[in-house]
């Protein structure tokens, strides 16, 4: 397993080491420990010059990108021919000529005699020197890479912390599981610290974790900020010297941050990945684990072991399992791989529900993040609603032009409905009630009234046969209208679609599902029914019934309906003015006289 200290240059400047295993027989455990570094420290013997696994742990180093690092030519006091030093490092120089460390010093060192260890150190402090502070993003990530327990303190666990930082009592999350705990207490190489900064290797006490709930490999976050992947859409380099093509469905070892996973590659963009080649791949992955876009990751074949190649993670939560070779599929992942942080942000925002910049920012763990999203919003790559929220242009295009359809085709199939019931519509976009609020606000040729969505040139339009039936039933009504036809006579008479379109036309009223009035006798009524009540305190049912020379039923139906919209309230057998009821004669005459 890798092993872990702390030392200190001669200026006074600390240096974190991770040693990992040399023998190709260690490769995996290698891959536990490399994952938290900044700068590599490659080690060469003298007598024996460039090794096999040499050339892995180079390939290692570049798939991961560790662009920082000093090459050392060790155990040159057992070799006494200069011509033979020489030859070495040619080698090395050519070795490391296509990768990250083709710019690396080598320094010849011999720690028995000591020669060169002080240029060795010189040649460390310079590399480190030049490298970025670790960002603290806000969103600390600790991938597991020891899990133990001590008597007296309960679980711990080890890892090199990336991301932000963390605090004594902070409340934190494992990925894939969803353990929760409770930080107790921490320590960097070996010293208390009530807060740890990214970029240190650390020691976490937990309460509330059971050891048994967590292994090597689980991730170490705040709670909700992040979830495990079963899919993962990466950018995968095949190494030249992998031993064959990497055909699709291949089984293969995923190997991020301290994790490890069989998965089935499935090619994106070609049938075979050559040795060499590069291309896109969905891992399918055998168990979950916990990734970020950005991440690196190593692929190896299980048996006979093999590190083949590996890449970036470019989305952990694709929507589903795609479809191969679809340009489009491709030409979005190249987005996120590749533009610029305007466009990714913008990519990210897709939808369907729209997104807090805040809370975009946070998501994507990007440190211009905040910088992208007004970048975006300038150049018309994202737009903003009246809440704030923001959502991609070409997303919302998208809906926009769905909304439009949708309505399009409603009024063709319905022309006597004066528009979509508003539930229908959010059902079918599948979106919160708020959502297509802010969608219809920003809709210019869209009309939102009384529950219904329409587009702003639709409108009822009654001709022909559908004329006729509706003046039949017109006629039908006056002659009595506070004894009208009920629903189903209605309905006999001049068709349901006609029912309803007078229905939204606003000349007829439905107080419930089998009673109508006419829109000037439903209103006489509610105003009578109030003036009754400011008159005599109260109505009964009765009162309603001989007031309007109708039936029980309908006196019944009428007074259920003030009930439901407030107009009226009932207590016991009578009604009196409910709290949406319009201002009483009474109340209206004192107004006046007060001013």
């Amino acid at each position: 397993c890798p092993g872990f200290a702390l030392d200190t240059f001669p200026d006074g400047s600390e240096v974190r080491i991770i040693d990992v295993p040399g023998q190709r027989d260690f490769n995996e455990n290698l891959l536990a420990g490399v994952g938290g570094i900044d700068a590599a420290l490659l080690v060469i013997a003298a007598d024996d010059g460039v090794m096999p696994q040499t050339r892995e742990h180079l390939a290692i180093l570049d798939l991961l990108q560790i662009k920082t690092g000093v090459i050392a030519l060790t155990k040159t006091d057992l070799v006494n021919d200069t011509g033979w030093l020489e030859l070495v490092e040619a080698e090395i120089r050519e070795t490391v000529q296509a990768t990250v460390l083709a710019n690396a010093p080598i320094v010849p060192v011999s720690a028995v005699s000591g020669d060169g260890l002080n240029g060795l150190l010189a040649a460390l402090g310079e590399a480190l020197a030049g490298l970025p502070p670790t960002p603290d993003l806000g969103r600390p990530r600790l991938p597991v890479d020891r899990v133990f327990t001590l008597s007296g303190f309960g679980t711990i666990v080890t890892g090199t912390l990336v991301g932000g930082t963390l605090a004594t009592g902070d409340e934190v999350e494992f990925q894939p599981t969803g353990v929760r705990g409770r930080v107790r207490g921490l320590q960097s190489y070996r010293q208390a610290v009530s807060i740890a900064q990214p970029g240190s290797r650390v020691a976490v006490n937990l309460s509330g974790v059971d050891r048994q709930l967590v292994r090597r490999g689980d991730v170490l976050t705040r709670p909700g900020q992040m979830r495990p992947a079963t899919l993962l859409d990466v950018f995968f380099r095949h190494l030249p010297d992998a031993s064959r093509p990497l055909r699709h469905n291949a089984q293969v070892k995923v190997f991020c941050g301290a994790a490890e996973v069989m998965a089935h590659a499935r090619l994106l963009s070609a049938d075979m990945l050559a040795p060499g080649e590069e291309g896109w791949l969905q891992l399918r992955l055998d168990a979950p684990l916990a990734a970020a876009p950005g991440d690196r990751f190593i692929l190896r074949y299980p048996s006979p072991p093999e590190t083949i190649g590996g890449g970036v993670v470019v989305d952990p939560h694709p929507a589903r399992k795609w479809r191969r070779m679809q340009p489009d599929v491709l030409a979005a992942l190249a987005t996120r791989l590749e533009g610029s942080p305007a466009q990714r942000i913008a990519q990210l925002a897709g939808g369907p529900e729209p997104v807090q910049p805040q809370t975009l920012a946070r998501q994507t763990g990007m440190p211009e993040a905040e910088t992208a999203i007004t970048e975006a919003l300038n150049s018309g790559l994202l737009v903003q609603f009246d809440d704030g929220s923001v959502l991609a242009a070409q997303a919302w295009q998208a809906l926009r032009h769905s909304i439009e359809e949708m309505l399009a085709a409603f009024h063709q199939a319905e022309p006597l409905r004066a528009g979509m019931p508003r539930e229908e519509l959010r059902s079918r976009l599948k979106v919160k009630n708020a959502t297509l609020s802010l969608f219809l606000n920003r809709l210019p040729g869209v009309v939102s009234e009384q529950n219904l969505v329409r587009l702003e040139t639709h409108a009822i339009r009654l001709t022909g046969a559908n004329a006729a039936r509706a003046d039949a039933l017109r006629a039908r009504l006056a002659e009595n209208p506070y004894l009208p036809p009920t629903w189903r006579e209605a309905v006999e008479l001049a068709g349901e679609d006609v029912t309803r379109a007078l229905i939204e036309l606003g000349e007829i009223v439905q107080v419930n599902a089998g009673v109508i009035f006419p829109r000037r006798a439903y209103e006489e009524m509610v105003a009578a029914t109030l003036e009754m009540i400011d008159a005599q305190g109260s109505v009964t049912v009765a009162t309603v019934r001989d007031r309007f020379a109708t039936s029980r039923r309908f006196a019944i139906s009428l007074l259920e309906h003030l009930d439901a919209t407030g107009v009226t309230r009932r207590v016991g057998e009578v009604r009196v003015r409910g709290p949406k009821a319009s201002p009483s004669h009474a109340s209206q005459k004192r107004e006046q006289r007060s001013f």
